[in-house]
């Protein structure tokens, strides 16, 4: 039960849509523009370099958020498992980022929000896979790229980092956990199918801050 209280409130935090709502304020909708994607990447190419700052904070901040109250809930009850809670935390946040039903299931990538998860997990995870993201980003110019090979590496830094008891939890929720991670990189990887198939082919879009960057993404 605590696990799909869990995914429950990840995804009501996950539905917060901050490019979109930045779009509507400023008469658009992001999704009908761009890449069509509700993230900070494209609200960075549609919008400009403050809608695409903002939009990073608020997305990262809201899996941090709604880890932090799984946190204060479960504290007491379930003290030895709060790892494998703000995962499954995460994963619902994930999940309505994704796939807000308000937007009919259209929403971004997940990326930004994978990120807070990072941060409220486990801030090694966190700033190893910040320095994988921008040594790629600042070599390539390619956000896709950065994002899936970072978020490979935390799957596997959460992998070894539970094999080491980091997480003071039973083997058995240990694995638990790292099955969850598993699937949250498996999605991850899905959602940037496109971007996969334009890296191999060549012609993926670059993205260099202080320029409007390429329309796809």
């Amino acid at each position: 039960m605590e696990r799909i209280i869990c995914l429950a409130i990840g995804y009501l935090f996950g539905m917060f849509q901050t490019s979109y709502f930045i779009g509507k304020a400023h008469h658009i909708d992001i999704r009908n523009c761009g890449s069509g994607n509700a993230g900070t990447t494209n609200a960075l190419r549609t919008l400009g370099k403050k809608a695409g700052a903002l939009t990073l904070v608020c997305d990262l901040l809201k899996c941090v958020v709604a880890i932090l109250i799984v946190d204060a809930v479960f504290q007491k009850n379930c003290p030895d498992i709060l790892p494998l809670l703000g995962m499954y935390t995460a994963a619902g946040c994930v999940l309505g980022h994704n796939f807000p039903f308000y937007m009919k299931f259209k929403g971004g990538k997940g990326i930004a929000a994978s990120a807070g998860m990072l941060l409220a997990l486990d801030w090694r995870v966190f700033l190893i896979c910040a320095v994988v993201f921008f040594v790629l980003f600042f070599t390539t110019h390619y956000v896709s790229l950065g994002s899936v090979c970072a978020y490979l590496t935390a799957l596997v830094c959460f992998i070894a980092f539970g094999a080491a008891g980091s997480y003071g939890m039973k083997l058995n929720q240990t694995i638990e956990m790292d099955v969850v991670m598993g699937l949250m990189t498996v999605l991850a990887i899905y959602r940037h199918r496109a971007n996969i198939s334009r890296l191999m082919k060549g012609n993926e879009n670059k993205v260099f801050l202080g320029k409007s960057g390429q329309k796809k993404g």
